[in-house]
């Protein structure tokens, strides 16, 4: 049952991998399972030439006569299958819920705190929203004829053309931060509006954690906006994938207004944030 379950928990965490930039978290979650595999289903991960590691330990495990069990090796028996027969007890509401449309996850089961439902999300959302920066030089936000251009972030979905990145296990920090504020508003992910003002004043550290800066070698912009977009892939065949577009994507709304940062010396010296400088 163990080999069972470490190959079903490898290949599920695989197949995350495959399919989502989930940074480390499912290398992690493999390395325990690793201690499932016993000698004999790691055996073809070795040479099985004469004197290798493979031949030497079947020379010691062959070398001589297994002693009969005796009663610690009994008694360690029957406190397994206790245990055993104790965890399956109490993973009954736990398998409920598991199968319950209104799914409870991150919540304990039991005063002892032995059987649990755990989950890197409280929920798993069925719509991709993101928030994209956008900068003017147009003295005016509400000038009709201002032209915003948006800032490409490393790896998470912004550019339409732009093939889905795969990093796992390594993890782009801003851009997941950046996917979790899409979820809520500004007024509780401050830190956004931090960013802007380091990207108002074109702040070399901030502009080297994302890929495309359109302001390059141009003045800086005088205002920066969050707007609210919902992704999805573009269909196979169909019209976009054509034009070669990976995303498809739809105006939600704005995220937070256009701000410059004249306009945020105040919301910097609140918070005893550092005021950025333009160089």
């Amino acid at each position: 049952m163990g080999l069972v379950a470490a190959f079903r928990n490898s290949v599920g965490q695989v197949l995350l991998i495959i399919s989502g930039n989930l940074s480390f978290l499912n290398w992690l979650t493999i390395v325990p399972s690793i201690a499932c595999f016993d000698d004999r289903s790691l055996a073809f991960l070795f040479s099985p030439r004469r004197g290798g590691v493979k031949d030497r330990v079947l020379q010691l495990q062959g070398s001589g006569e297994q002693p009969p069990p005796g009663l610690g090796c009994h008694i360690r028996r029957v406190v397994n299958i206790s245990f055993g027969l104790l965890i399956a007890y109490l993973s009954v509401p736990v398998v409920i819920n598991l199968l319950s449309s209104r799914q409870v996850m991150n919540t304990s089961f039991n005063p002892l705190r032995i059987v649990n439902t755990y989950g890197a999300f409280g929920s798993i959302t069925k719509e991709r929203t993101e928030v994209i920066l956008q900068g003017t030089s147009s003295p005016d936000p509400n000038d009709p004829a201002a032209v915003w251009q948006e800032f490409d972030f490393k790896c998470k979905p912004g550019d339409l053309w732009r093939r889905p990145c795969f990093i796992s296990p390594y993890h782009y920090r801003l851009d997941w931060l950046m996917w979790f504020a899409a979820f809520q508003t500004y007024e509780q992910n401050e830190w956004i509006i931090h960013l802007a003002g380091k990207l108002l004043a074109q702040e070399e550290e901030a502009l080297s954690l994302i890929a495309m800066n359109p302001f390059a070698g141009k003045d800086p912009p005088r205002w920066i906006r969050g707007e609210h977009f919902k992704y999805k892939f573009s269909k196979p065949g169909g019209a976009h994938a054509a034009e070669g577009k990976w995303w498809i994507r739809k105006r939600i709304g704005p995220y937070f207004p256009p701000v410059n940062l004249q306009g945020l010396r105040k919301f910097y010296e609140d918070r005893n944030w550092p005021y950025p400088v333009r160089d």
